[in-house]
């Protein structure tokens, strides 16, 4: 595995940027793979995108594309999952609650594994944010009988080959360790540090934690059952 690309989608995190920018670029400079962080603006209404724009137009490993509105997370990891060109696709949250650091944590486990995930360990979070959590990790596991620790964890680092081959709708963010495992994927989790958000807002409440995930698990559910598999016994091609 010689590159890999971070995807950072943003969506109105003017506050966050400088210093995420800040820890981004120091992480380029020691990455043992050849780096590029990829921005996704997910038509943000503050100054997020002049901030991108400025920053990525002045940083070679720096690099952005802006989405015409407000598509949501799935919508532009997909984009950013289109549009990357190396070995490996990373993925992590602008909100500065997780370290681009703990790449190299997640790196020590490919190429044995097809996607490495964080879980989080002693959450910074509020109670809400908690025990929103708390449920929506019950309700998947009951779902889907998987045993993902922290499906909502941001920090990931995925092969190329099933990055690109991601069935990914709205909703689907959540369940990229599962997506992998039903296409033949290895996943491992290890755990990775978390930080109180300092700036900006959580764009999710208790309802949008519940309900959206509830619903896209019973979607992601019948796709399991349904997954075409197959295995070659014998063969006869014809030549090209």
């Amino acid at each position: 595995m010689k590159s890999l690309t971070i995807i950072i989608p943003v969506y109105n995190e003017e506050s966050c940027l400088h210093k995420l920018f800040s820890l981004l670029e120091e992480y380029v400079k020691k990455s043992s793979l050849e780096t590029t962080v990829l921005m996704i603006d997910d038509g943000s209404t503050d100054g997020s995108l002049s901030l991108i724009e400025k920053f990525c137009l002045n940083n070679k490993n720096f690099c952005f594309l802006s989405l015409s509105r407000n598509s949501g997370l799935s919508a532009a990891l997909k984009c950013g999952i289109d549009y990357a060109e190396s070995d490996l696709i990373g993925y992590m949250d602008a909100d500065l609650q997780t370290s681009p650091e703990d790449f190299n944590s997640l790196l020590q486990f490919i190429p044995e594994y097809d996607m490495v995930m964080g879980y989080r360990i002693n959450r910074k979070d509020g109670f809400v944010k908690k025990i929103s959590s708390l449920i929506a990790n019950k309700v998947r596991k009951f779902i889907l009988k998987d045993d993902i620790v922290d499906i909502g964890c941001p920090l990931k680092i995925i092969k190329s080959e099933y990055a690109k081959n991601l069935i990914l709708f709205h909703g689907m963010h959540r369940f990229l360790p599962n997506a992998v495992i039903m296409m033949g994927g290895r996943v491992k989790q290890i755990p990775v540090r978390h930080y109180p958000r300092i700036a900006g807002k959580s764009k999710y409440n208790l309802l949008n934690r519940l309900i959206g995930p509830f619903v896209t698990a019973l979607i992601f559910r019948w796709m399991q059952k349904n997954y075409i598999r197959y295995q070659i016994k014998s063969k006869k091609l014809c030549p090209k």
